[in-house]
């Protein structure tokens, strides 16, 4: 049975497998789509890349560009006007960076400071619950647009027609709907590991000076990924450690909806052309 993983897309869903990636989207027409790429990532053609601690990240930035020409593929489903250009990509890229550094990194580090110092443990544990509670508000906000609700729903439907494909199960929306829409191996799950993982290293990583903590909290997120992608793959390979998928599925409830039965055909479909 090949591992499967993947993601919602605008009225779809991509599902990645070890040596393929395959999607499916409904078209306005109401008639399921679906495509299949052969893809065999960096971390398994070359050994070092393989590594514990490297695949991780390596594992992480396949399937951003996978999911990115997945999430191209299906706007095209829907009939928007072709892909977006290079610069188009670098400046889409490049807000959300800065996005992401002032929301997750510069704002709970300030918000911290206010209260400790940056150089005692307090300061790095406070730090850490607030990059949380700003990450927890923040997937709470966008819940209530609408098309991320939908979104979410096809996120949902991904986990169950995985669930259903992992039991063995007939894929049949009657048996998909049998399972839950959260999956111990998310990628929401991978986010909560590293808020908990940079948690413990910026509290031991610290200096009195931003000039030196900002740019670490940067500069080391390969590591705290690294490390996250391993705590995520223990926790579902073994089942006493099965309490540390808990934060991360609680999470979930966040990232994902209940799917109707059509988004549900939808997952059906890509995970059959991946399987």
């Amino acid at each position: 049975m090949k591992p499967l993983g993947g993601q919602a897309l605008i009225e779809g869903v991509m599902i990645k497998a070890p040596d393929n990636v395959s999607m499916a989207a409904r078209i306005p027409s109401g008639k399921i789509v679906s495509k299949r790429e052969r893809h065999v990532s960096l971390a398994s053609k070359y050994k070092i890349l393989g590594l514990p601690f490297v695949r991780g990240v390596i594992q992480l930035g396949d399937m951003m560009v996978v999911g990115i020409n997945a999430l191209n593929w299906s706007a095209a489903q829907q009939g928007d006007e072709g892909e977006l250009g290079t610069w188009e990509w670098v400046i889409t890229f490049g807000i959300a960076i800065l996005l992401v550094v002032g929301l997750f990194i510069i704002l709970p580090y300030y918000g911290a400071k206010f209260v400790f110092s940056p150089s005692s443990v307090a300061f790095g544990l406070l730090d850490g619950i607030l990059r949380l509670v700003v990450f927890l508000l923040y997937l709470f906000a966008i819940g209530f647009m609408k098309d991320v609700r939908r979104m979410f729903q096809y996120h949902g439907a991904e986990h169950m027609a995985v669930h259903c494909y992992e039991h063995k199960k007939a894929l049949k929306v009657q048996n998909v709907k049998q399972y839950p829409p959260e999956h111990p191996r998310c990628g929401t799950s991978l986010l909560i590991f590293v808020v908990a993982v940079s948690i413990i290293l910026f509290s031991v990583v610290r200096t009195p000076h931003w000039y030196y903590n900002v740019p670490a909290r940067i500069l080391l997120l390969p590591v705290v990924a690294g490390i996250s992608y391993e705590l995520l793959k223990f926790s579902a390979k073994f089942s006493w450690l099965k309490w540390l998928t808990y934060p991360g599925i609680w999470t979930q409830k966040l990232t994902t909806r209940k799917p109707t039965a059509r988004q549900i055909e939808v997952a059906i479909a890509a995970v059959n052309k991946a399987k």
